[in-house]
C-alpha cells in the first residue's frame, strides 16, 4: 500500500517537470534563430531590395523597377549564367560518375587502412579550393607548369585556362566530395541483395542495373544535385586562374560591384546575386526529397 501511494504522488510531481521541459525546450532555439536571422536574413532582404531598385547616376533618386532583372538576362550576363550552369552541369556529371566508382572500390576494399585513408583525404580535397587550389594547378598544368613542360602538352593543345581547364580544377574537390556523400549509401546496401541476385543467375552488371542503381538512384542524384550547387556557387578558383576567359555569373558579380566595366552596376551585380539564388533554390528543392527517399530506401 505504501508503494502505491508513493509512485501515484510522483506522477502528479513529474508532469509538471515535463511540461515545463517541453515549455523551454523551444527557447532553446531562439539563439540559433535569431543568427540565421541576422547572418542570413538581413543579407538576403538587402539583395531583394536592391535587384528591384534603381539609381539614377545623374540625380541619384532611386525607383522600384524590374529593369535590373531584365538585364541580368541579356547579353553578357546571360552569356555569363549560361556559362556557370554548363560549367556546373558537366563538373558535377563527371564528379558523380568518377566519385561513385571511387568510393565503390573504397567501400568494397578489405584494407580498413585504405577506406580510412580515402575518407579522411576526401574530407580534407572536399574543402580545398579558392587561390591555393588555383595556384597549385597553374604551377602544374600552366602554361610554364612542371607537367605541362616536361610532357610538352603545349605542342599537343593542352590549355588549362579554358572551359575544360576549368572543368578538371573542379574535379579536384568534387570528386571527394561525392565520395563523402555516397559512401554511407553504398554501405547501406545489403549483401543478401548481391546473393539473391546471383541465386538467380544475375551477372554482375545484371545485378547493378536491375537492383543496385535503382537504390542508389536517389542518392546519386541528391549528390549531383549537390556537386552542381558546390560548382555553381564557386568564386575564388576561377577568379584566379582564368579571370575573365571563360564567362561566368560569379565573375560577372565581381565584376558589377567593382565597376570594371561599367559604373553604376551594383544593382544589376545583386539581380544576378538573386538569379543564383533562384537557381539554388531549385537546386535544393529537387535536393531534399531526394536525400528523404534515399534515406527511406536504406533504412527499410
Amino acid at each position: 500500500m505504501t508503494v502505491a501511494l508513493t509512485e501515484a504522488d510522483t506522477v502528479p510531481a513529474a508532469a509538471p517537470r515535463q511540461r515545463r521541459r517541453r515549455a523551454v525546450g523551444p527557447l532553446a532555439v531562439l539563439p540559433l534563430l535569431a543568427f540565421v536571422a541576422i547572418a542570413f536574413g538581413v543579407p538576403a532582404l538587402a539583395m531583394l531590395n536592391g535587384a528591384f531598385t534603381f539609381k539614377d547616376q545623374a540625380t541619384g533618386a532611386t525607383s522600384y523597377t524590374t529593369a535590373n532583372l531584365t538585364a541580368s538576362l541579356q547579353g553578357a550576363y546571360l552569356t555569363a549564367l549560361v556559362g556557370s550552369v554548363k560549367l556546373s552541369a558537366v563538373s558535377a556529371a563527371l564528379a558523380t560518375v568518377l566519385g561513385l566508382l571511387l568510393a565503390q572500390a573504397v567501400v568494397t576494399s578489405r584494407f580498413r587502412a585504405l577506406r580510412e585513408a580515402v575518407l579522411t583525404a576526401s574530407g580534407v580535397l572536399a574543402n580545398f579550393g579558392g587561390v591555393p587550389l588555383a595556384f597549385a594547378f597553374v604551377a602544374t598544368l600552366g602554361n610554364a607548369g612542371v607537367l605541362t613542360r616536361h610532357l610538352g602538352l603545349s605542342d599537343k593543345g593542352w590549355n588549362l585556362y579554358s572551359f575544360w581547364g576549368l572543368v578538371i580544377v573542379y574535379l579536384y574537390f568534387l570528386i571527394p566530395l561525392m565520395v563523402l556523400t555516397i559512401t554511407p549509401a553504398l554501405d547501406g546496401l545489403r549483401s543478401q541483395w548481391r546473393e539473391a541476385a546471383q541465386n538467380n543467375g544475375a551477372t554482375g552488371v545484371q545485378y547493378w542495373r536491375h537492383v543496385a542503381l535503382p537504390v542508389l538512384a536517389p542518392s546519386l542524384l541528391g549528390g549531383l544535385v549537390l556537386l552542381f550547387g558546390s560548382a555553381f556557387a564557386a568564386y575564388a578558383t576561377a577568379a584566379a586562374m582564368v579571370g575573365s576567359a571563360v564567362p561566368l555569373v560569379t565573375l560577372q558579380i565581381a565584376d558589377a560591384i567593382s565597376g570594371n566595366v561599367l559604373v553604376g552596376q551594383e544593382n544589376v551585380a545583386l539581380a544576378l546575386s538573386l538569379d543564383m539564388v533562384l537557381v539554388a533554390g531549385l537546386v535544393m528543392a529537387v535536393y531534399l526529397p531526394l536525400q528523404r527517399r534515399s534515406a527511406r530506401w536504406l533504412e527499410a
